[in-house]
Formats: C-alpha cells, structure tokens, sequence
C-alpha cells in the first residue's frame, strides 16, 4: 500500500518544512503548481506576484537530486534566485515553476527564510 494511499488520483504526498523546521504533510493536486500546493495548505507562502516568476516569494529548497531532475531553471528563474539572500544554486527554486508530476510524490520540501 502507498503511504499517501488515502489521497484522490493523482493526488500526491509532499512533506513541507516550515520556517520553524516543523514537518507538515500535504496534498498536491494535479492542476497546481507547488507553490498552490503549499499555500492551499496553509504554508505561509506569500507568492506576491501570484505563480508568474516575477517575485521569488515563494522560493523554497528542494533535495539537490531532485532540482537536477526538474530541468534548467528558466532565466527569468534563475535572475530572480539569484537576487535573495539565502539563494543555494544546488537546491533553490522558485515553487511557482514547479508543476506537478506523479513521480515527485513523497518530496521533501523546505521554504526559504523571509527576506530582510
């Protein structure tokens, strides 16, 4: 049995890490974006610019493995990573411009401080 087996089809399982370090399981539908994913869950993800890659509100740190599986980071992407604070180039992304995918269930995902 899969361990997110109570979800609808489709559905899959991401353990978020707050910015106090406390673990949170969520569902993520297939229509949404990440960053959607946390923040209908109750994340705190601010998302200023609402999911068009014009902000970086929404940047959060993924497993190193799995951003080199996701795909190059578009310019507009990486500009803004670039431009935070606390961006990591082996685990920063923006959680707007990660779509969902059935072969991401399971990840491990941990927001980024706020900016000063």
């Amino acid at each position: 049995m899969a361990e997110h087996s109570t979800v609808a089809a489709g559905t899959i399982g991401v353990t978020a890490l707050d910015r106090e370090g406390e673990s949170h399981e969520l569902s993520w539908e297939p229509d949404q974006s990440l960053m959607e994913a946390l923040r209908d869950n109750g994340l705190p993800v601010l998302a200023s610019c609402g999911g068009t890659a014009s902000c970086a509100t929404c940047h959060v740190f993924l497993d190193p493995e799995l951003v080199g599986r996701l795909g190059e980071r578009s310019e507009d992407e990486l500009e803004l990573l670039e431009e935070t604070e606390y961006y990591d180039e082996a685990t920063s992304r923006l959680s707007c411009q990660v779509a969902h995918d059935a072969a991401l269930d399971g990840i491990t995902v941990r927001l980024a401080p706020e900016e000063e």
